[in-house]
């Protein structure tokens, strides 16, 4: 049939594992993941992957083993494909709704030293434009960042506030509602058609300096 919705019992279902983030509770409430959670997310996937690329689901299981928090499940269903190593599209679900982001997530320290570079030098306007334009159709600009300014920035850089980030992760959500409608499908992929633009620029101007900065370090 495709994808016809979200339904109401899998935003119950993870508000719920919230409060009993349990082994006991997972194995009591399988069945009811397989069909309200994981069976209606394939259907999302599969109607995104012919415009944007086959999506990787996320195993429920938590990976707990660099981690003080020991709950053993994720209280939410996610999903991802990767237009290049650190760099793509994310959706996930959760007990509030539906979220749909592009992120540029730097996983070694030669990321976060090529996206500040970029950012802090002359085509960095470029990306500041495209956030800007991206907050003004009601997107959140998130990610991890520093708490202050990185080391040499000035405090009147023009783009302080995104050379604080080491990730970023900019989409938007929909409530339970919405998601639940058949339209979620559309909403998710005109959301990620908005984002592309950016990830683009990250990809044509940030990406090749972070693959030079691994080479560099690689051949010392």
């Amino acid at each position: 049939m495709g994808f016809t919705g979200i339904p109401d019992d899998a935003f119950d279902f993870f508000r719920e594992l919230g409060l009993d983030n349990s082994k006991s509770f997972w194995r009591r409430h399988r069945d009811r993941y397989e069909r309200a959670v994981r069976g209606p997310m394939a259907d999302l996937v599969a109607e995104l992957a012919s415009e944007f690329g086959e999506l990787r689901m996320l195993r429920p299981q938590r990976d707990t083993r660099a981690s003080h928090d020991k709950s053993p499940y994720k209280t939410y269903q996610g999903a991802l494909v990767d237009l290049e190593p650190g760099l793509g599209f994310w959706l996930h679900l959760d007990a509030s709704g539906l979220h749909a982001t592009g992120r540029y997530y730097s996983r070694a320290p030669q990321e976060t030293a090529a996206y500040r570079s970029v950012v802090a030098g002359d085509r960095g306007g470029e990306l500041q434009s495209l956030v800007d334009g991206l907050e003004t159709l009601g997107y959140t600009v998130g990610g991890a960042t520093l708490q202050t300014r990185p080391r040499g920035i000035r405090a009147d850089h023009p783009r302080v506030a995104l050379l604080r980030h080491r990730t970023l992760d900019i989409g938007r959500s929909c409530d339970r509602t919405a998601a639940g409608l058949p339209s979620a499908a559309e909403w998710v992929a005109l959301t990620w058609r908005e984002l592309r633009p950016t990830l683009e620029w990250l990809s044509v101007h940030v990406c090749p300096v972070a693959r030079e900065l691994r080479r560099s370090e690689t051949a010392r």
